[in-house]
């Protein structure tokens, strides 16, 4: 479902369907030709080339910004999974819960289109229930992305900071996504920092997506580690392993095995108590990420900022749902062209450009980059999904 709504400056604002466990999203869009796609890459990039610089053309755009997708994996659930990390009863329960809850943020990967690279400063700001969700793009190049969410009712504060680096690998490409996320469980003092998987896009022998990699999810104050490791299927891609998930829950400073989690992020994952060997399933997508529906705006409209990234790309968004390619090469080209405009006015008078909602801490080897939000909480957006 794709809603097409209009502000009171006359700006519109484009809201699509949210990737769902399906991978389906507003018009269940592909591209059309995705050799096209590969050829460009073989003919233009070399084997191990960042792509953070290379430039799709709207073909190969799903109608959403970077932002927007970042956003979508915490607000767009029908089960509210975030609120359970702060209402377990011990250590242990609630580091289970905010295992499931990191499962609910996978997504079923779209293979050959790619959102919207964020404008420097774009903003998507949304709210689910009382979670209130505001995302900023601190940084251009590198592209670096800010996300602060805070639910004063069940005292629950998120804080990312990332960079996804798309490399081109000949045969693969791997979208890697640096930074830290965090978890704030706020009355109850605990802080669960993690990182998150590899989207793999294999383009030969046979093109598909997948996740891949480790995932470490570590609370220092409790003195427990998740350890999750995403298998991709072979190379040839018969296997049947896309979405197998291992893992296993530890006490960091013994490494003491407590529980074994096993099965398939997309299907069902199941835990185990190394303790007396029961199984219990620990979470199931299809209750959670399945048929999502379609964000839209509060009822009076009020509040839309021009940095809102539904407004930012809201003609280029129209041009590809329309497939009216040319009126959405043009769109993407006015965007970007005031991004250069806008930086050419700050060089010109020697003006350094400051986030507007964080403060963006410098990258470490040790820490990568970081970032602090400028609010305490976050307020009701006017974007909000139906629940």
């Amino acid at each position: 479902m794709v809603r097409d709504l209009e502000i009171e400056n006359k700006k519109y604002v484009i809201l699509t369907s949210p990737l769902s466990l399906e991978g389906t999203s507003d018009t269940d869009y592909k591209a059309p030709n995705i050799l096209q796609l590969i050829f460009s890459l073989f003919k233009n990039v070399r084997p191990g080339a960042d792509l953070t610089r290379f430039q799709l053309p709207p073909l190969f755009n799903m109608p959403k910004s970077q932002l927007q997708c970042y956003g979508e994996l915490v607000y767009c659930v029908n089960k509210d999974m975030l609120s359970k990390c702060a209402k377990g009863e011990n250590a242990i329960d609630r580091m289970i819960a905010v295992i499931a809850w990191n499962l609910s943020t996978v997504r079923t990967p779209t293979f050959g289109v790619a959102p919207y690279n964020p404008v420097l400063g774009e903003t998507h700001h949304a709210s689910r229930g009382t979670l209130n969700i505001l995302l900023e793009q601190v940084s251009h190049h590198p592209p670096i992305t800010a996300m602060h969410a805070t639910d004063e009712t069940s005292n629950i504060e998120l804080v990312w900071c990332q960079q996804a680096i798309p490399k081109f690998h000949g045969t693969y490409i791997d979208g890697v996504i640096n930074g830290k996320r965090r978890l704030n469980l706020l009355q109850k003092g605990e802080s669960y920092v993690m990182n998150s998987p590899i989207m793999q896009f294999r383009l030969l022998p046979k093109p598909g997506a997948s996740w891949v990699g480790n995932v470490k999810i570590k609370c220092q104050e409790t003195d427990l580690e998740a350890q999750l490791s995403f298998k991709s299927d072979s190379f040839l891609g018969f296997k049947g392993g896309n979405g197998a998930i291992k893992g296993k829950i530890v006490e960091s400073s013994s490494m003491k095995k407590l529980f074994e989690i096993h099965g398939h992020w997309d299907r069902i994952v199941y835990i185990k108590d190394t303790t007396d060997g029961e199984t219990k399933v620990l979470y199931t997508p299809k209750e959670v990420i399945s048929a999502l529906p379609t964000p839209t705006l509060r009822d009076p409209v009020e509040g839309v900022w021009q940095s809102e990234s539904a407004a930012v790309w809201a003609e280029v968004s129209k041009g590809i749902i329309n497939k009216e390619w040319d009126k959405a090469r043009e769109a993407k080209r006015a965007v970007e062209e005031r991004e250069r405009e806008l930086h050419k006015q700050r060089k010109s008078i020697g003006e350094i450009w400051v986030p507007k909602h964080f403060d963006l801490c410098r990258y470490t080897p040790e820490n990568g980059w970081d970032c602090t939000p400028k609010q305490k909480t976050v307020s009701p957006a006017p974007i909000i999904l139906p629940i």
